[in-house]
């Protein structure tokens, strides 16, 4: 029994070392991309073992499957349908067709929206040995598949879990040290030179608890200063570019673990944050950004204009509030790769999306550094927020969508159903003006009618 319990000291041991390494110097190293290369050989088997054992099963899933809409496709619908045969007029200038078209719009939206549908964790084509992303039992398909299911649940849970939580704890604590340091000094190039190399190797090391691979491209286009803005898919988003670059962060307030990093970082820079709630922090941010970004010795600030976390797959409307500064914007994509580990924050609590970070394989994601923007003359703040986001969205490969991401959560605004009952009220005025016409020839028509009869009658 000694024997075992050495055996397992010593595998905890190597690992831990291999996490530090990981955590440290794995740029020079390369220990996290050789774990993903071999997580990517172990689905590669997985996958091969559920296509031998069951094809059938899994040709006829396409058949059983509703074919996706394309997008915009239950939007609301052309009013324009040929009279139903059978279907009278109810009153003048209307006809009980003339609402098919709004019923046609909210059966699609009932079946599949544009909104719910994004704020999903993303399914994937092939199973990555995680039962929570698997609604088929992929697991229990062959013997040789269950064996590798249970062998990553024991290394996931037993192994992975509680080196990464002493990963995590360590970090926080040499993060909240670090910061701490930094804050005894006195504002400066020096101060903002330490916080810099501090401030990058810090949210490394904390990343080592994630296994956190990022590859980063165009790294010519990373911002010195300015205002960098990026799409936002979980928590994590500014702990990924913060492996690679120092930031400013913008954000709301939050309480509890997040808390803590927001403390932290305040002492060594100038962070921005406020409360959504509270109209009179708002007005202040958009100074507050001004004049951040206009003074070139302080970092770039990251903001994600979206403000809620979408899934994997789409980028929403972006908050026109940091388009209005007169400025240089930093677009940068980001995207996950959702094979080894979906980093999408949807859980209620945040320990239980920590939780389920670290029980993952890894956390794989590119990042895309874009070259600079600025507003055109005479351009609206709306729309070089929407070109940017455009941007964003086709390198990251993503679906680009108008809707506002508070929707998931708050009514439709009252202005939007003005708009459309505007648009369903001039479709009426159209039929009124037509059966109008229709009126105004039908009397003439009888008049004629009764004026040959009357000469009929004196023959």
């Amino acid at each position: 029994m000694e024997l075992v319990w050495n055996a397992v000291w010593w595998v905890y041991a190597f690992v831990f070392l291999a996490l530090i390494l990981s955590a440290t110097v794995h740029h020079h190293l390369g220990l996290r991309r050789r774990y993903i290369n071999l997580l990517l050989k172990v689905f590669e088997f997985g996958q091969e073992r559920v296509e031998h054992k069951r094809p059938a099963w899994r040709d006829g899933e396409l058949d059983e499957t509703e074919t996706p809409m394309e997008e915009g496709e239950n939007q609301l619908l052309s009013f324009e349908h040929p009279r139903a045969p059978g279907i009278e007029e109810d009153i003048k200038g209307f006809h009980l067709d003339h609402v098919l078209g709004y019923i046609t719009a909210g059966m699609a939206a009932i079946c599949e929206d544009n909104i719910t549908k994004y704020f999903e964790p993303e399914e994937l084509p092939t199973w990555n040995l995680l039962s929570r992303t698997n609604d088929r039992a992929y697991e229990f398909v062959s013997f040789r598949l269950t064996v590798c299911w249970i062998i990553g649940l024991l290394v996931r849970y037993l192994v992975l879990l509680p080196l990464r939580l002493i990963i995590l704890v360590l970090g926080i604590g040499l993060f909240w040290t670090c910061m701490f340091f930094v804050g005894l000094f006195p504002p400066g190039n020096f101060k903002r030179w330490l916080n810099k190399k501090l401030f990058v190797f810090c949210f490394d090391f904390v990343a080592g608890s994630l296994s956190l691979v990022a590859t980063f491209h165009n790294t010519e286009n990373m911002p010195k200063n300015g205002i960098a803005v990026a799409n936002h898919t979980s928590p994590i988003d500014s702990l990924v570019l913060s492996t690679h670059n120092c930031y400013d962060m913008v954000g709301q307030t939050h309480q509890g673990f997040l808390s803590i990093f927001m403390k932290a970082l305040s002492r060594a820079s100038s962070h921005i944050w406020f409360e959504r709630s509270d109209a009179r922090d708002r007005a202040q941010v958009i100074e507050r950004l001004r004049n951040h970004a206009n003074d070139s010795n302080l970092p770039p600030i990251l903001i994600y204009p979206e403000g809620v976390c979408v899934n994997n797959t789409s980028v929403m409307q972006f908050k026109k509030g940091s388009f209005e500064v007169d400025t240089v914007i930093y677009p940068i994509a980001i995207r996950f790769d959702a094979r080894f580990g979906d980093a999408f924050w949807w859980q209620d609590k945040f320990f239980h999306y920590v939780l389920c970070m670290m029980t993952s394989w890894a956390i794989v994601c590119n990042v895309w550094y874009l070259p600079p923007m600025r507003k055109n003359p005479g351009e609206s703040a709306t729309a070089f927020a929407n070109r940017v986001k455009a941007k964003i969205a086709h390198q990251g490969g993503m679906i680009d969508l108008a809707w506002d991401g508070f929707l998931k959560a708050n009514p439709v605004k009252a202005e939007w159903k003005k708009r459309q009952q505007e648009e369903f009220a001039k479709h009426l005025q159209v039929n009124d003006d037509d059966d109008g016409e229709e009126e105004e020839q039908q009397p003439e028509a009888n008049e004629s009618d009764i004026s040959d009869l009357l000469k009929k009658k004196e023959e």
